[in-house]
């Protein structure tokens, strides 16, 4: 399944739906039709587990494409949200997960240039999300060297705590994209959470996608352009750590719970890494795509305060 967090109209309230071709599904309205008690929220649908999605899937089996009036808008006509508007807790971010990345950094970003014996963890925090089409802030108070960064983002659907890389899949709710949007500029010694966190640095849409529809998340193409012109373009079979490990890796001292969000890292192709560098600015345009969910595009905007 295809899920989003919709508005219908600029006055209405978030709402839970489910993509079936060209509409979007209110999914409590459907599941009132079917006599079941869906939730209204992404985060609500997670905690439900797997009996809320089994019940998701047999209103959606019942209806046969035929929706009740009222119950789906044509997706042309919605307003897209971040799946998870608001996570509960910070997104996890791991960088340098790509070969190729560790090199680009290791020549730009003073990082190591030996591999990673595992995974470098950060954090994001829930108030730099942003859904699709929004504006990632550029203040030139604030940074010089704004940087774009696509990444396959991960939702957790049950608790994980110290669980094997055999096990970790089975933790995992669906999948989505995340631009890691980096103020390369703004580390302070060594320290990456104000360089990635500040507000409008985590664009996450425009959907989740089930895990039972990307049974392996390692072979996903993912690509960015800036402006139209390709930037980064790989596969997530490049990790250096995959899902399994990272999810394994982060439960072994911090406890996964169900919302969690990990951004699992980015290939080579970052402004940073560039000769000469390339940056955003007011007026860029940044698209990013993961193959098998879906593409975010966002304008720059100058966000500089008088």
């Amino acid at each position: 399944m295809k899920l989003v967090t919709y508005r219908a109209s600029v006055e209405a309230a978030a709402r839970l739906g489910v993509v079936v071709d060209d509409l979007v599904v209110d999914v409590e309205a459907l599941g009132k039709t079917f006599g079941e008690d869906l939730p209204d929220t992404m985060l609500g649908l997670i905690d439900a587990g797997r009996p809320g999605l089994e019940a998701l899937q047999a209103s959606l089996d019942g209806a046969e494409g035929r929706f009740a009036p009222g119950t789906a808008t044509a997706l042309s006509n919605v307003r897209l949200m971040a799946p998870i508007p608001r996570p509960r807790k910070n997104i996890y971010g791991i960088g340098l997960n790509f070969v190729e990345h560790v090199a680009e950094s290791a020549r730009s970003l003073d990082t190591a240039k030996d591999l990673p014996k595992q995974p470098i963890v950060f954090t994001k925090p829930p108030t730099a999300v942003i859904g699709p089409g929004e504006g990632i802030e550029h203040n030139r108070k604030m940074t010089q060297q704004l940087d774009w960064e696509v990444e396959l983002a991960v939702i957790i659907g049950s608790a994980a705590k110290h669980v094997s890389k055999a096990d970790a899949l089975k933790h995992v709710f669906g999948y989505s994209v995340m631009i890691d949007v980096s103020a390369r500029d703004n580390r302070r010694a060594g320290q990456w959470i104000f360089s990635k966190g500040q507000d409008t640095y985590a664009p996450f849409g425009p959907c989740i996608v089930t895990a039972d529809e990307i049974p392996d998340p390692q072979v996903l193409d993912l690509w960015l352009t800036v402006n139209g012109v390709e930037k980064q373009r790989s596969n997530t079979r490049h990790m250096l750590f995959k899902v399994d490990d990272l999810i394994a890796d982060i439960s072994t001292g911090m406890t996964l719970e169900p919302g969690d969000v990990i951004a699992s890292g980015t290939p080579e192709g970052v402004g940073a890494g560039r000769s000469p560098q390339e940056f955003l600015w007011p007026g860029d345009v940044v698209v990013a795509c993961v193959e098998g969910i879906g593409t975010l595009r966002h304008p720059v905007v100058d966000a500089t305060p008088a």
